[in-house]
């Protein structure tokens, strides 16, 4: 026995009743760009723990803990929230909220503002304890986590580049600085945008300006990695952040090219008023110092 109704096609009122397929997010295959949102994970450098990198209103990165958290954990001044793909210090009015990596990074000295967050703290740098003690995280050289005495002259961790006339500071060293191109296989392109036959830049000394003067009293002059004598394309394939074989073709972007705008004020501690001299430098070119 079994009911004598049979599904129908049309509504009570006689209309057709379409059902709309389900259609799953994907990006179109002859899209130029492969982000599909603005969050990018990533792992942070320090201490090897996963991070998402937002975009603010001003165009500079945030990191982010890639876990939202109950407001009442987490301290006012440390709330952050993400709205139409940008990170916005503050709490929306939820009862959720987002928090920087910089309160939580156990390679950082924890801001007195989070020190209820140290249970969460602590399973972090459980975390990069077995990094290490597998290896896959290299130690800190320094005393205090970062580079060894003379290695930040040597060879700047972030330094500051010039290209097309502006400068830009860098996440990491020149001849670090990784293709955000996707691969035929779908990730992210191993490659140095300093690869081994590409032009190179040269250190120099430009003048401080007259604005951060102040911060570097000792010297009127900074360390930069100009790229002004490479020709135009060459610097919008800096820029791009691509390497020369992803630069030549229509491959896609997999993550956001890491540069940030140079100010100053808030970066007066990557000025460097010295020359690479010794060691490994970035360009594999003699330096130079700038004509006055």
């Amino acid at each position: 026995m079994h009911s004598l109704s049979s599904p129908s096609a049309r509504r009570w009122d006689g209309s057709r009743a379409s059902t709309r397929q389900r259609r799953s997010l994907r990006i179109a295959p002859d899209s130029a760009n492969r982000l599909l949102r603005c969050g990018q994970t990533a792992f942070c450098r320090a201490c090897g723990n996963p991070v998402d990198w937002y975009l603010r209103g001003d165009d500079r990165r945030v990191d982010l803990h890639p876990h939202e958290l109950p407001v009442a954990r987490v301290p006012e001044s440390c709330r952050w929230h993400v709205s139409c793909g940008f990170a916005h210090p503050g709490g929306d009015g939820s009862s959720w909220c987002r928090l920087a990596h910089t309160a939580l990074c156990p390679a950082h000295p924890a801001p007195p503002a989070a020190l209820q967050l140290s249970r969460l703290r602590r399973s972090l740098a459980l975390r990069t304890r077995r990094l290490l003690d597998a290896g896959v995280l290299a130690p800190p050289t320094g005393p205090t986590g970062g580079p060894p005495p003379g290695e930040a002259v040597c060879r700047p961790a972030r330094p500051v580049v010039q290209l097309l006339y502006v400068r830009y500071l860098a996440s990491r060293p020149v001849d670090e600085i990784q293709c955000v191109a996707q691969t035929r296989r779908r990730v992210r392109c191993t490659a140095e945008v300093l690869g081994p036959g590409a032009p190179r830049g040269v250190w120099t000394l430009v003048p401080v300006t007259a604005h951060s003067a102040r911060l570097v009293p000792s010297s009127d002059v900074m360390a930069v990695y100009s790229l002004c004598a490479l020709s135009y394309q060459e610097q919008l394939r800096w820029r791009a952040q691509q390497c020369e074989q992803h630069a030549a073709t229509a491959a896609g972007d997999l993550a956001i090219a890491d540069w940030e705008p140079f100010d100053p004020f808030r970066h007066h501690e990557h000025i460097h008023t010295h020359l690479p001299s010794h060691g490994r430098r970035p360009g594999g070119h003699a330096p130079r110092q700038a004509r006055s």
